[in-house]
């Protein structure tokens, strides 16, 4: 290797800082106050709901992750735009009562923490048959549905933008309990009357005050107590499933803490695991008194039982890793002290486990849970609370350069039953151990010898390897290890370097041939840089093989999805298989450190009691055939029914960018459309205003510019509007998708559908009914409401005016350091039929998962203190939609971990209460907070899988199964909920646990409300949705506003390439620094505003 001296203008190489620990952080880290960004206002309109399409797969199935298939999070793009930095556009239109105009809107990003972690496919292309929660709502507006009459253009929903305001530093926003004012600076002045008028007119309503049973918002965790579970659930068809929680008996040691500090500090967990395991190995029968501890890999050390000392100091040496040079190994010392610190107490969890204790010891938890994995750390490579190893399944290929590893997830929880070991098993990516030049060679797919590096090229490679690390294999048997960080900017060939202090100097090749007789073949590539940027080393690419054992924690592109999917997707038969076999090959009941401290793990599922509820009867239109419906297994079809609500579409035009579709192919397809649309209950007029036009996706702009100017001459004699405009696409559109909607949404102002090559051609009329479905709403209809909404038969809903909100956060990708975090919140607009959505979507600081902008103040120089903020714009938009305020709040919270329950809790319902306040005084409707979990590893299998009657057809447990004993928590009020058919793979339950509870829901009330809701997703009419419809739409709503962003082409930014740009936006939210403004989103067009663009 060639070690560079510190001159002066030497070196012209690329560098990064010097990594000990990989790459990736989890999603949901919190930034300090300076830190974080806000947002002056918003953009975003009043009614509707959220929608996108996508491909198989979603947030949920297979292993963990957002793995597709069988049910979850499905579809990619949709939902619902908006722009950050201001209050945007809007004029008062329509609507009696209050004049407020606007939403929120925000830039565009996923959901971070673990990249494996996955979301479906392209936008709004309907497919042959869509997964669950294919597509998004609707959104309409007026005097109210129609159910008998023929079909009609109901009147359009008024959604609103806001007017942009001037750009300025803001206040960071943090939790405060009530009557705090948070301070954030005035927006357009006008758009301050709008809501000041508002509130004046919102306070006229009347409001019959419920029955004093409302809490204040307390002021902290401490004062805080989430509600106790009120009963179990007795509704529906009782049977047994089995879960994958493994009893753990609750040990009777007495657990000590000691506190650990290792000198010099190493920041790595392997290498502080190292000095304890020597340490233990040399002193456990003399100085620890036979004692065997569990190590966290940082600060803390458990015993079961006292040491024979309170503090000690001992001297560890450690040798370096042989290198196979022959050469004497490398000594490090440590000084490592033991402290005690505490003794975990288990009589309180105890407590807590029998329901006699409200608060979970934590540390006690903690303590069992380290101990359980101190086993597996040791045998395998942890990943979270996962641990991966060739040796647990075959290896499966990814592409570039990529390989999946199979694994187990492993977690202590208290449940009702006791102590529980979950288990479930994972799959995650890892660097294939390659040759560098073999990985380049995948990562780029094509012979990298043909011809030169382009600067794409260094940049994906450059991004690809740093923080990877590589050992040389020049040197015979010596394998020295470094980590890679960066690429020179020079040839291999162009480098020179000194070898004295006179500046002597000899190039790279020349000194391999000379000191190594090693001769380079690839001289036109760039070396790889390791080290730091101070001491930077050349290493030829041709020398270095990549070390096994790697973990792959970047953004992984739509193929590798696809291929991991396909390794991890498992029926259930197969899964439950393997687990018991995960549990058998792990051996708890000899594992020493389990026997230490006496934890005993039973080795069968639990079987648990479970409830499988009766699916909602659905409504449709009296002229067809069949008026009504009840879903048989989570499924039904649109045969003989058409649409509650039909919309109309008078004129619209076609334009083709797939060069293979023949125009004769496009008019056939088109009236085919047509005539679905005719048959499903719109009113679709056949003729287009222009024929269809075949147009370069590389011109997409000026295409769908020029053909919008002739469509609009033609219309503009007559006064008339374009309603819709179709779209060809092909298969791989790459960005294509994201620019048409920018452009048909924030410049033209048309609503859109977009439709794939593959499916033009096939012209299946399965297709062409999903489609309709999806233009329906996008103009103003509706397709299907609950019959139990219609005669006002749900519990806690249909009694008095109610608002359902969905609320979520998404966060950005690993990698995406300073990318914004994109908030997103829908509120139902059409009670009593709760099928409706409006949406308001912010920008905020980069990983803060506490929604800003739920609610703000701040001083308006004219007119004093202003308040606004996502939730009185929902609230407002309710009232003008309905001519009722709400008197009850049902607020589902979407992607929150355990961990931040009483922070969010603390934090958002803090801001319901004051948006409430703002309106009216004394006006405070009693709020249920529930949160809506994906993310756990909890699954539920058929007590016997060849019982048909207890299982679907993809052998999955029925649609509407709950459980809320067992497995469930001690005490308070939560349950799982399969609310879906399987497609394939194991169907993940949701997780609702509920945090706060002034309308007093019984178990049956709340978990029937959450079934029912789950079949009235307002694009996908034939499947039950596997995750509560609002905290879906939220989920869209975020992900549609990244398509707004400008795109990004810096090195550290995330440009996306074919597929991928549609399954994860093709547009970087990335701004240059931590505390830089996020760029304000375009604001969308009036009469785009007006009807469910987004879906």
């Amino acid at each position: 290797m060639v070690k560079k001296k510190r001159t002066e203008g030497s070196s012209g190489s690329e560098s990064s800082e010097h990594q000990d620990a990989g790459f990736g952080q989890g999603s949901g880290t919190q930034r300090s106050p300076q830190q974080q960004q806000q947002q002056v206002g918003y953009q975003g309109r009043g009614q509707g709901g959220y929608q996108g399409r996508g491909q198989q797969g979603g947030y949920q199935g297979g292993q963990g992750g957002y793995q597709g298939g069988q049910g979850g999070y499905q579809g990619g793009q949709g939902g619902y735009q908006g722009g950050q930095g201001g209050y945007q556009g809007g004029q008062p239109q329509g609507g009696r009562g209050w004049a407020q105009r606007g939403g929120y809107g925000g830039g565009g990003s996923q959901r971070g923490g673990d990249p494996q972690q996955y979301h479906g496919g392209p936008p709004d292309q309907p497919q042959q048959r869509p997964p669950r929660g294919s597509a998004p709502p609707q959104r309409r507006g007026g005097s109210g549905p129609q159910y008998a009459g023929g079909p009609s253009r109901p009147p359009v929903p008024e959604l609103y933008q806001a007017t942009q305001a001037p750009q300025q530093p803001v206040a960071a926003l943090q939790p405060t309990s009530p009557g705090t004012s948070v301070e954030v600076p005035h927006a357009e002045s006008s758009t301050k009357q709008m809501l000041e008028g508002s509130a004046e007119q919102f306070q006229k309503l009347s409001v019959q005050q419920e029955e004093p049973n409302q809490l204040a918002a307390p002021a902290s965790s401490k004062s805080m107590r989430f509600p106790l579970r009120p009963g179990k659930g007795s509704t529906g068809e009782r049977c047994i499933v089995k879960a994958n929680h493994f009893f753990a008996e609750l040990p009777d040691k007495d657990l000590h803490q000691y506190d650990v500090t290792i000198n010099p500090e190493m920041q790595s967990r392997g290498v502080n695991r190292a000095v304890m395991a020597q340490l233990v190995t040399m002193y456990r029968d003399t100085h620890l008194g036979k004692r065997l501890p569990a190590y966290d890999g940082r600060k803390s050390l458990y015993t079961a039982g006292a040491l024979p000392f309170a503090s000690k100091e001992f001297k560890i040496t450690l040798l370096d890793e042989d290198d196979g040079s022959g050469s004497t190994r490398r000594e490090r010392d440590f000084k490592v002290v033991i402290k005690f610190a505490s003794r975990a107490d288990l009589h309180h969890l105890g407590l807590f486990l029998a329901g006699r204790q409200a608060d979970a010891p934590q540390e006690a938890l903690q303590v069992l849970d380290i101990v359980l994995r101190e086993l597996p750390t040791n045998r395998y490579s942890p990943v979270g609370r996962s641990f991966y190893s060739p040796d647990l399944g075959r290896r499966q290929p990814l592409g570039e350069g990529l390989e999946s590893w199979r694994g187990f997830y492993q977690s202590i929880r208290p449940t009702q039953m006791g102590l529980s070991l979950n288990i479930d098993m994972s799959s995650t990516a890892f660097i294939e151990p390659l040759p560098v030049i073999d990985f380049v060679t995948q990562l780029l797919n094509r012979d990298v010898s043909a011809r030169p590096l382009s600067d794409s090229d260094r940049v994906k490679i450059k991004k690809a390897l740093r923080g990877v690390k590589v050992e040389v294999t020049h040197r015979g048997n010596m394998r020295r290890k470094y980590r890679i960080s960066g690429l020179t900017s020079q040839a291999t060939r162009e480098l020179n370097f000194p070898v004295d202090d006179r500046g002597t100097l000899k190039s790279v090749v020349e000194y391999f041939r000379e000191t190594y007789g090693f001769s380079i073949q690839h001289v036109q590539w760039p070396c790889l840089q390791v080290g730091n940027t101070h001491r930077p080393n050349y290493l030829p690419m041709e020398v270095c093989k990549i070390v096994e054992g790697q973990r792959y924690s970047k953004r992984l592109n739509e193929r590798q999805i696809t291929a991991l999917l396909k390794v991890t997707c498992q029926r259930p038969q197969e899964r439950e298989t393997d687990i018991l076999k995960t549990v058998r090959h792990n051996a708890y009941g000899q594992d020493p450190y389990a026997r230490e401290f006496g934890i005993k793990i039973s080795t069968q599922l639990a079987s648990v009691e479970a409830r499988i509820l009766p699916p909602p009867r659905l409504k449709y239109h009296d002229t067809g055939r069949e008026r009504d419906c009840l879903p048989q297994v989570g499924q039904w079809n649109m045969m003989n029914k058409k649409m509650v609500n039909g919309g109309t579409v008078t004129n619209w035009i076609c334009i083709n960018f797939a060069r293979n579709v023949q125009d004769n192919i496009a008019r056939a397809f088109c009236a085919e459309l047509a005539q679905m649309c005719n048959t499903s209950g719109m009113a679709f007029n056949p003729e287009p205003v222009l024929p269809p036009f075949g147009g370069r996706p590389d011109q997409v702009e000026r295409v769908l510019k020029a053909r919008f100017h002739d469509a609009m001459t033609k219309l503009q004699s007559n006064r008339k509007e374009l309603d819709l405009l179709i779209v060809i696409l092909p298969d791989n559109n790459g960005s294509l998708y994201g620019d048409l909607k920018r452009i048909c949404e924030t410049d033209l102002g048309i609503v859109s559908q977009c439709c794939l090559t593959k499916h033009v051609f096939r012209m299946s009329k399965q297709y062409l009914a999903n489609v309709a479905l999806k233009i329906n709403v996008k103009v103003g209809g509706r397709n299907t409401v609950l019959a139990d909404a219609l005669s006002r038969r749900i519990p806690n809903v249909s009694d008095v005016p109610t608002i359902i909100f969905g609320a979520d956060v998404t966060h950005p990708h690993p990698g995406e350091d300073s990318s914004p975090s994109i908030a997103a919140v829908v509120a139902s607009q059409d009670w009593p039929e709760i099928t409706k959505y409006a949406g308001l979507v912010c920008a905020q600081a980069h990983r803060q998962e506490l929604i800003q902008d739920l609610f703000k103040e701040w001083q308006d120089p004219n007119r004093g203190k202003v308040s606004g903020g996502m939730i009185k714009e929902l609230l407002i938009s309710f009232r003008r939609a309905t001519g009722q305020k709400p008197q009850r709040i049902i607020f589902y919270r979407d992607g929150v971990s355990e961990g931040q329950f009483y922070q969010v809790l603390l934090y958002e319902l803090d801001a319901i209460r004051k948006a409430c306040a703002s309106l009216e005084p004394n006006y405070q409707p009693p709020v249920t907070f529930v949160v809506v979990q994906k993310r756990h590893h909890t699954r539920l299998f058929a007590n016997n899988h060849n019982d048909r009657r207890s299982v679907d057809r993809s052998g999955n447990i029925l649609p509407g199964t709950v459980v809320d004993s067992k497995i469930c928590h001690p005490t308070e009020f939560d349950f799982y909920l399969c609310s879906h058919a399987g497609i394939q793979g194991t169907s993940r339950p949701a997780h609702y646990h509920v945090l706060w509870d002034e309308n007093r829901f019984s178990a049956d009330d709340l978990q029937s409300l959450t079934n029912n809701l789950c079949y009235t997703y307002v694009c996908c009419s034939s499947q039950s949705l596997s995750i509560l419809p609002p905290a879906y739409y939220a989920h869209l709503a975020a992900f549609r506003a990244r398509f707004y962003m400008e795109p990004d082409t810096s090195d550290s930014g995330s440009m996306i390439s074919g597929a991928a740009g549609r399954g994860a936006g093709g547009r970087s939210t990335r701004v240059p620094g931590a505390n830089a403004e996020v760029r304000p989103l375009p604001a969308l067009k009036e009469n785009v505003k007006r009807v469910m663009f987004y879906c």
